[in-house]
């Protein structure tokens, strides 16, 4: 019983942030649904042109549903989306979710490996500024970072193919990904663009570790840690970092929903096959059905991850694990 009444906070705070995620998902669908309804122009004459005849026009808009009542159409895409049809897009009369499948897996692609170098990195950036604070060291890493962040990702992108690309010839100017590319080639296709969302990300998440540990360095019993004379670098490893992680954990969350719905400007400057890349197509073709869909999934992704780091940093919280 002792046990089952200390995880019950836990478990009713999850429960709470899963349904608040739940509703969050269908609040932003309602949106994308009403966004994409109030754009300028006609879908239909859009698709067949200016030449197009008003009966072609009228037997179209019939065709893709255009006349019934907007709220009849939400809940026949949102049916549709919550069955895996995700519907059938107009400029080339694909199927949204084959198309999508793979280039989900390309953007989840970049976005793993560069998440795989930013966190790591990120965080001993972090640990060294705290064990150098006020230092030349800590001076350094802070002010690259603040410059790093000034600059806007295309900026960098392109820095970077200047750079590597142009100059030097080391890596590819465009990231092509295809079927049957070794794991090899595909790092090499995608270091560039990898590296792009590396530097947008790694400052603010060093920032924000520094900026925790700091926190806790403040507290009575890392003054009791060094007091025992254990090493700097061990009070912040021992001490100070473990109970900073939680609000390391939510920042860590919070990149990694950037580093996948955020690639959209990178993708689009290295012309690499990604969700963000379909987006920008398809915005320019008007192409409704495919704008929700990659909406919806960026949403999803960006609220499933908020959603993952609060769970997180419940659970971190010896507060909650350990109530009195």
């Amino acid at each position: 019983m002792r046990a089952y009444s200390a995880m019950s906070p836990i478990v009713t705070l999850i429960a709470q942030r899963i349904a608040l995620g739940i509703l969050l998902v269908l609040a932003v669908s309602v949106l994308i649904f009403a966004g994409t309804q109030i754009l300028p122009g006609d879908v239909a004459q859009a698709i067949l042109g200016q030449s197009a005849t008003p009966e072609s026009l009228a037997n179209l808009r019939e065709q893709l549903g255009l006349n019934q009542p907007a709220y009849i159409r939400y809940f026949h895409w949102l049916g549709g989306v919550l069955t895996g049809d995700l519907g059938t897009a107009m400029s080339s009369g694909q199927d949204i979710a084959t198309s999508i499948k793979e280039r989900l897996w390309n953007t989840l692609f970049l976005a793993f490996w560069a998440a795989i170098v930013a966190i790591p990195l990120a965080i001993t950036l972090g640990l060294i500024a705290v064990r150098y604070r006020n230092g030349w060291v800590d001076k350094l890493i802070s002010g690259v970072a603040l410059a790093s962040t000034s600059f806007p990702e295309f900026f960098i992108g392109y820095l970077l193919v200047f750079y590597f690309a142009v100059q030097h010839q080391w890596f590819p100017a465009i990231s092509t990904v295809y079927d049957g590319m070794s794991l090899g080639e595909r790092l090499q296709a995608i270091a560039l663009p990898a590296a792009a969302l590396t530097l947008v990300v790694l400052a603010h998440m060093m920032r924000m570790t520094r900026a925790a540990i700091l926190n806790v360095m403040q507290s009575a019993y890392v003054e009791t840690a060094e007091l025992k004379g254990l090493s700097a670098f061990a009070v912040i490893r021992k001490h100070a970092f473990p109970n900073a992680i939680a609000p390391i954990i939510n920042v860590v969350m919070l990149n990694l929903a950037y580093l996948v719905v955020g690639v959209v400007v990178v993708e689009v400057i290295f012309v690499y096959p990604g969700m963000g890349q379909y987006l920008v197509d398809h915005v320019t073709k008007r192409d409704v059905p495919v704008v929700q869909a990659v909406g919806l999934i960026f949403a999803a992704v960006y609220i499933s991850l908020n959603i993952i780091a609060d769970i997180a940093a419940i659970v971190a919280n010896p507060r909650l694990r350990h109530p009195k």
